[in-house]
């Protein structure tokens, strides 16, 4: 038994060194942003238990955004089966998700979250399919980059909804420390899926890669 689990170990380890991940063009992730989400809004909402439904906003003003916020579900590229995360924060002028002229999200105008190894060594990852291990719920490596996404659902928000979509969010990243690629719940699917879940979305009853996964919330919701 301890041989096949060696084994398996192996086959991932040389798995991950072979196959090429994304490299992110972030060098450091600024957590202004971020830092000042969890300040102002999470110890205010840790009493709310009930949210209401998060509708997709399709009207579009030509003076002011009617909901200057949002939340996107991603997936992207990744060594081998993809990655899922969730982007928040405020809008850019033109309404539309804050990215700089090479397609790069913006870190002081958004928050990154997605559940996966702690470090960006491939070791974990390999070791993470056999049993749990260490795990992060901020961004990872080719989480800023439009290039690398596979599949996108996003949803406006005004203030009060956005500060709602903040508590849950941090809930699930306090409740999440270790990763385990077999386990739904303990994988970067579940991490969303729940986030989804608190959301009152619809959710996919299947267990899907991540691009499917994003396309079939999304199909589900719009």
């Amino acid at each position: 038994m301890a041989w096949s689990l060696y084994i398996r170990a192996a086959v991932f380890t040389l798995l991950a060194i072979m196959l090429s991940g994304c490299n992110s063009l972030i060098e450091t992730y600024d957590t202004t942003f971020t830092s000042a989400l969890a300040n102002d809004n999470v110890s205010k909402l840790n009493s709310v238990s009930a949210y209401s439904t998060f509708a997709p906003n399709r009207a579009k003003s030509s003076r002011k955004v009617s909901k200057p916020y949002f939340i996107e579900f991603r997936a992207r590229s990744a060594q081998t089966y993809g990655h899922a995360t969730v982007v928040f924060g405020k809008l850019d002028r033109r309404g539309k998700v804050p990215v700089d002229k090479k397609g790069v999200l913006i870190p002081k105008m958004v928050q990154i979250s997605g559940l996966h190894p702690a470090t960006a060594s491939n070791v974990p990852w390999s070791v993470g399919h056999v049993v749990p291990v260490p795990a992060e719920t901020g961004p990872s490596d080719g989480d800023f980059e439009d290039i690398y996404v596979t599949a996108r659902y996003r949803i406006n928000l005004t203030k009060r909804e956005f500060n709602k979509v903040v508590a849950i969010v941090h809930r699930q990243k306090a409740k999440n420390k270790l990763w385990y690629a077999p386990v739904f719940d303990m994988n970067c699917l579940g991490y969303i899926n729940t986030i989804a879940k608190k959301m009152n979305l619809k959710v996919p009853r299947k267990i899907l890669l991540p691009k499917d996964y994003v396309q079939s919330l999304k199909a589900l919701n719009t």
